[in-house]
């Protein structure tokens, strides 16, 4: 499917991943993102694209944007929390926004969806981690939400006609994001640039894959891929350990912190520590990250930090 002259619908994009790809796609196709804004902020919504004030779990709002006239639909809104004080509501709202947005679609005859999950549906797997490892058990209910998301997704895919392409993100780090490691050790050393406390033992480590190759990979995968459901890993082929995210963002900041530790092998109940995907399967297809995990790290936190300290 060519991404050119289309009619485009982005939930969740005042989001980080959702503005980045409204932004590209709005260059040459007609984008329209719905979001609650109970995350994301009005002001990331690009400049010429339509925005509508809509949430995925109210059907009324869903039919508000989900229209005939689409071409596709990029579904990202969502809880993105894997440590969200409220996991049942995580759980089932997850599931509703995902459930709502496919029914309207097949009932206003639009074909085309791609989806938002998360290497989180793999658990603790063994690393690199291929599209079709199993069996699939994740660890967290934002994981399992993921998941169970997948096979609605994967239901209307092969029973009801709708074309999918289903992105299982690494890290995604960049610019205006909040609530993850990075901003977390940005704000922590200006408040105080002699201690940085480390959630775990800083030993965990993951991929981490920058935003504007997230969005280039996405679109690439879309006008690429033709099967009926298209599973794509989204990550590098390197990893980056908390420890050396610390010595990222310290050097960019130009201090020498100690660090402290709240100890274990993980940040928080659920936190998968290791994790890399093969991204074998997105190669073949075509397309390969320009920055290595360390890389886009250091990019990401020069972006955020010269957001943060003004």
């Amino acid at each position: 499917m060519q991404l050119s002259g289309k009619r485009v619908l982005v939930t969740g994009g005042a989001g980080l991943v959702g503005s980045h790809l409204a932004e590209r796609l709005s260059e040459e196709n007609d984008v329209t993102v719905a979001d609650d804004l109970s995350k994301g902020t009005r002001d990331r919504v690009p400049e010429g694209v339509e925005f509508a004030r809509a949430d995925m779990t109210d059907e009324d709002d869903v039919a508000e944007v989900v229209t005939e006239d689409l071409d596709v639909v990029f579904h990202f809104a969502a809880y993105t929390d894997t440590n969200y004080s409220d996991p049942r509501r995580l759980f089932e709202e997850n599931g509703a926004m995902t459930y709502n947005v496919l029914e309207r679609m097949h009932e206003v005859g639009v074909t085309n969806l791609a989806f938002t999950s998360s290497s989180t549906v793999y658990g603790e797997a063994p690393m690199p981690t291929p599209e079709d490892y199993a069996p699939l058990e994740p660890i967290s209910i934002y994981g399992a939400s993921k998941l169970a998301d997948e096979g609605i997704v994967s239901t209307y895919a092969h029973s009801h006609g709708i074309t999918s392409w289903v992105y299982r993100f690494a890290n995604i780090v960049g610019p205006h994001q909040r609530g993850n490691v990075i901003p977390d050790f940005i704000e922590k050393l200006l408040s105080d640039p002699e201690t940085l406390t480390i959630l775990g033992n800083g030993l965990q480590e993951k991929s981490y894959l920058h935003v504007e190759e997230c969005v280039d990979a996405m679109c690439h995968v879309v006008e690429t891929a033709d099967d009926d459901l298209n599973i794509y890993n989204l990550g590098t082929r390197t990893t980056t350990s908390v420890n050396a995210i610390a010595d990222i963002v310290a050097d960019v900041m130009g201090l020498d912190p100690e660090y402290e530790y709240t100890g274990g092998d993980r940040g928080w109940t659920g936190d998968v520590p290791k994790m890399r995907l093969s991204i074998e399967k997105l190669s073949a297809l075509g397309w390969n990250p320009a920055r290595s995990s360390d890389e886009a790290v250091r990019r990401a936190a020069e972006q955020l930090y010269d957001e943060l300290r003004r």
